[in-house]
């Protein structure tokens, strides 16, 4: 049965099972939706009111950590590590990046002024050499793609993108984390996650939020 995600253009958080599913070569559909008019169908199905989703048959999942576990258990073999501790380390891991998304989130769209940019640019950098101290390199385990890597993908790759568009050097200093990085951003199931037109869509995203971040990246 070929499962549907549905998604935004833009969710890194739907990027981390598209990469999943890319790894696996496992055949899948996305529907994409406008979140700021979501479809009857979308509320009509989703607790949250948010993507990711995942549709199996009649049945439907959300939270992308659950979406990830579900995608690797049932397309093996498992990109999670055969020993339990480092498992639990890993999923204690995919939790931080979320939390690494939701700060590079702020920096972007929500920082009001330069003092809140800053604070943030603060906040992201405190939490990247948190991740230097966890990284076994070239991946976040060594050499084995793992689903701690996916999860991790999605912030690198719009990183890559802001500092392009303005350099901000929040990797300056921490080795195993640009070498991660850098590692993730050329494999070809994190290339195709997004859509074409992914980098002109996120930089209008960032203009149209009005934020401290219009001024600085766009």
């Amino acid at each position: 049965m070929k499962p549907e995600l549905v998604s935004f253009k833009l969710c890194p958080f739907v990027q981390r099972s598209v990469i999943v599913l890319l790894e696996k070569d496992v055949p899948f559909d996305i529907t994409y939706i406008n979140l700021k008019e979501p479809p009857e169908w979308f509320q009509a199905i989703s607790p949250l009111g948010k993507v990711p989703l995942l549709r199996v048959g009649e049945t439907v999942l959300f939270e992308s950590a659950v979406i990830m576990e579900y995608l690797d258990e049932v397309n093996p073999p498992s990109l999670h590590p055969a020993d339990p501790l480092r498992k639990a380390h890993n999923r204690a891991w995919i939790e931080f990046a979320s939390g690494l998304l939701a700060c590079q989130y702020n920096l972007t769209m929500a920082a009001a002024d330069a003092a809140a940019f800053a604070a943030q640019c603060t906040e992201l950098c405190a939490k990247l050499a948190q991740l230097e101290q966890q990284v076994a390199g070239p991946l976040f385990n060594g050499a084995d793609f793992a689903l701690v890597d996916a999860a991790f993908a999605p912030f690198f790759l719009r990183l890559q993108l802001l500092e392009g568009w303005h350099p901000l050097g929040l990797m300056q200093g921490l080795p195993k984390v640009q070498a991660w990085s850098q590692r993730l951003l050329q494999r070809p199931a994190v290339r195709d996650s997004v859509v074409e037109e992914f980098a002109e869509l996120y930089r209008n995203h960032i203009k149209g939020a009005g934020a401290h971040g219009a001024r600085v990246f766009c």
